[in-house]
């Protein structure tokens, strides 16, 4: 539901012009957005999770702006090489010999894993998940098709030769930041840009996920399933493809080379191509390879609810970088209480209206328009969630309503969210709820016979067990969280 002030076009910033654009779509009424999606060798950490948030938010603002969203996710489970370029293991391969494992069910582990994650942090279904593997015979016939004219064999397999494209890699900072530095040198490769669009099995060697090809028995290059499923599933052009930074310097232009190749046009596939910046963590446990990595499970360990995170990424710019840090999601998970706390009081007073008709709510609707509107500008839309809920003297109901339509968009889930969903037990207490329980019934007792001696013994310990006592508040009790 927008404000009658929403007049505001929707401006987003191309990462192919360098620039904020109105965003017009392709089809009229509609916005065909596609996610480059996860490799599902390995569970996804923090930092894969916040290019979801942001694919996710860029998703709510369109359907808020009133665009019919048709979003497409892939699953990566073939392809993926340890270094994302042309030489090094397929990283599934990699992963089922290390564990002797088929690497089917390593891949339906990680996925179902993935998906665990997306649910946690609300974020909203795609349209559909494509999975890489089901597109197997349409990436060979797609690389078939631009062969002959872009493409040359070697004993390794098919190769792009990135010269018979025009502008290759002006999505990358190649000219001035060596973005293409980390591509590999392959024999025989015409020049140093080109890349795999079939790599064949080695001689001798057997991978559980081959298949035939007009060029022999191999696997398909990572780039060539996004180029696939996006046009097989939106067409070309659609309107946006987004990502992680990261695939701005190699794997985006490659799947660009490919769509001017396979559409004969100068075009890139999409209108849009969009990517959040990195989450910093300075502990270097962000990275797959440091063994115990940070994941969005641990934070639930150590009793952090997962839209404490879904809230920090929201307050800072999709494409600003953003450090993680224990206070900093602390942080997030206390302001986050704050504004459960005082959407369930509006709920304890009225029933949401039907419209908001109030003129300074109407305002501020048009300003967190503006807000959304202005490249996804969610830390600043926060501040106005925040003046809703400070507008002591507006009925409650029309509060409801204005935070109901911008919970839309942040998808926090603050009208169904109970301020007890927050309280999350610890994987390292000692102590359960029930005793908790019995514990304050005792203390109560011990304060109303003016046993004060006994009643601060048992805060004592419930404190030396990670509980914060909390007198006088509803709620009674929460954890107190170590990290």
């Amino acid at each position: 539901m927008t404000s009658p002030a929403d007049t505001a076009p929707l401006m987003l910033f191309n990462s192919l012009t360098r620039s904020l654009e109105a965003f017009e779509p392709v089809h009229p009424g509609e916005a065909r957005v596609y996610s480059c999606g996860p490799t599902v060798y390995n569970y996804a950490h923090l930092g894969n999770m916040r290019a979801y948030v942001f694919a996710d938010t860029l998703g709510r603002v369109l359907s808020f702006k009133g665009f019919a969203l048709r979003h497409i996710i892939n699953i990566t489970d073939v392809g993926h090489l340890t270094d994302d370029a042309d030489d090094g293991e397929d990283k599934l391969e990699k992963a089922a010999a290390e564990r002797a494992q088929s690497i089917w069910d390593i891949a339906r582990h990680y996925t179902e894993a993935f998906w665990e994650d997306i649910k946690a942090l609300n974020i909203r279904q795609p349209a559909e998940w494509s999975i890489a593997t089901d597109y197997v015979p349409k990436m060979i016939e797609f690389a078939r098709s631009i062969a002959d004219k872009h493409c040359y064999e070697l004993p390794s397999g098919l190769y792009f030769d990135v010269s018979t494209v025009s502008d290759y890699g002006s999505l990358a900072r190649a000219a001035t930041e060596a973005g293409e530095g980390r591509i590999e040198a392959v024999e025989g490769k015409r020049n140093a840009q080109d890349f795999a669009i079939w790599r064949k099995t080695p001689a001798g060697e057997t991978r559980q996920m081959e298949w035939d090809s007009p060029w022999g028995k191999g696997a398909p290059g990572w780039h060539l399933e996004c180029s696939v499923m996006s046009e097989a599933l939106l067409g070309f052009p659609f309107d946006i493809h987004t990502g992680g930074i990261d695939h701005r310097e190699i794997h985006h232009p490659n799947e660009i080379a490919q769509n001017q190749a396979y559409a004969c046009s100068h075009g890139s596939g999409a209108r849009f191509w969009m990517h959040n910046n990195f989450l910093i963590d300075r502990t270097g446990k962000m990275s797959k390879s440091s063994g115990e990595f940070l994941r969005l499970p641990l934070l639930v360990a150590k009793g952090i609810h997962p839209l404490a995170y879904r809230l920090m990424c929201l307050q800072a710019h999709y494409r600003s970088e953003l450090e993680f840090s224990w206070d900093n999601l602390l942080a997030a998970l206390t302001r986050l209480k704050r504004l459960v706390m005082a959407v369930a009081a509006l709920r304890g007073q009225a029933e949401m209206a039907g419209t908001v008709e109030h003129p300074r709510l109407q305002q501020l609707l048009g300003d967190f328009a503006s807000a959304v509107s202005d490249d996804l500008n969610t830390a600043k839309a926060l501040t106005v969630l925040d003046d809703v809920l400070a507008q002591k003297k507006v009925d409650a109901g029309q509060r409801l309503s204005a935070i109901a339509a911008m919970d839309a968009v942040l998808g926090l889930n603050l009208l169904a969210l109970e301020r007890a969903d927050l309280r999350i037990r610890p994987a390292a207490a000692t102590i359960d709820e029930a005793r908790i329980e019995h514990m304050l019934k005792l203390r109560k007792e011990a304060r109303a016979d003016k046993n004060f001696a006994a009643s601060d013994a048992i805060r004592d310990e419930l404190v030396a067990a990670g509980v914060e006592v909390m007198d006088g508040d509803p709620l009674g009790w929460e954890w107190r969280i170590e990290v």
